[in-house]
């Protein structure tokens, strides 16, 4: 089958989905169709947003379909009318097998972890907050479970001390578009062999839930490495947060960056120093945590310098 005779649904929801479907088309491929999640009320006014793969799919003309249910017969038809080669999924729900068995080639999936490793909702934060070294990419067939399907291709990134789960989501998502263009080639030519997920010997299996809000608070008691692994993880979002009292008042401290320093001290765990205009420090366990950039509850982000000078109070400061 050449190029330009596969037919291919694709079905994507956030910004990480933009970038492949674009390099589909770009390559030359023909979307015959775009699966993503109805529009829903957001914000504080609750006005209609549209997810950004509509955004992308109607700036282009191609054909959008927004199904409240998966399992809905007259969208299952829909499907079947355009009679799809395959279909090409990125950050979207799961799949009835009404749904991914319609296609000859099979239904695929981009991953943003090596596969097995990191099933689940969330692979690029846990990937740092696991304090790895090594993430990539993963294309693999649906089946009836959960990210388990036989793998089709793989691809590999470093994962650098400075990075935070923005800058690996960037990463990925670049490696992720070409890998989709030549899982697709590999489909249409016949070539690819698909494996199934084996974990290597020796080797811990690591999952990636969906992070709630309690999974974002930080623990001042911990190593200051995962501390510093928790707050690369979350940021710039859902990020990691402490409880600030200020006088007996406690807010919600969002960290997006700093950086840490393993030292002795006697202070207590929490315990929150100021020095001159441009240190804010948190006594952990086994040093302090300096932090560079932060949003207190009810204010925009910003640098730690505007931070403390807009702190009328610098003195019966905890973090808890």
């Amino acid at each position: 089958m050449t190029k330009k005779a596969l037919r291919i649904v694709y079905m994507g929801t956030p910004e990480f989905a933009v970038a492949p479907l674009e390099e589909i088309i770009k390559s030359g491929y023909e979307v015959v169709g775009v699966v993503t999640t109805p529009d829903k009320p957001a914000g504080r006014g609750q006005k209609m947003a549209e997810s950004a793969v509509k955004k992308y799919a109607v700036s282009q003309n191609l054909t959008l379909f927004q199904p409240e249910k998966m399992k809905d017969p007259e969208f299952i038809n829909q499907l079947q009318q355009l009679n799809p080669d395959v279909i090409v999924i990125v950050a979207f729900r799961l799949l009835p097998k009404e749904v991914w068995s319609i296609p000859k080639l099979g239904t695929f999936n981009l991953h943003a972890s090596l596969l097995p490793q990191y099933r689940g909702a969330s692979p690029i934060n846990f990937a740092i907050i696991n304090g790895d070294k090594e993430s990539g990419v993963t294309t693999f067939f649906i089946d009836d479970k959960i990210d388990t399907g036989e793998i089709l291709l793989q691809a590999k990134t470093e994962i650098e001390d400075s990075d935070d789960a923005g800058i690996l989501h960037d990463k990925l998502k670049n490696l992720g578009k070409q890998l989709v263009v030549k899982t697709l080639e590999g489909l249409s030519e016949g070539t690819l062999k698909p494996q199934k997920q084996i974990l290597k010997e020796g080797v811990e299996y690591k999952y990636a839930p969906k992070l709630f809000k309690e999974d974002c608070q930080i623990h001042w008691d911990a190593p200051l490495e995962n501390i510093h692994n928790l707050i690369r993880g979350l940021s710039p979002y859902p990020a990691a947060f402490t409880h600030l009292s200020i006088n007996g008042e406690s807010k919600i401290l969002k960290i997006y960056k700093g950086h840490y320093k393993i030292e002795k001290h006697i202070l207590d765990i929490g315990t929150v120093c100021i020095e001159g205009k441009k240190t804010f420090k948190i006594a952990a366990a086994d040093g302090f945590y300096f932090l560079t950039e932060v949003q207190l509850e009810g204010k925009k982000r910003m640098g730690i310098s505007d931070f403390i000078n807009g702190l009328t109070i610098k003195h019966n400061l905890k973090a808890n």
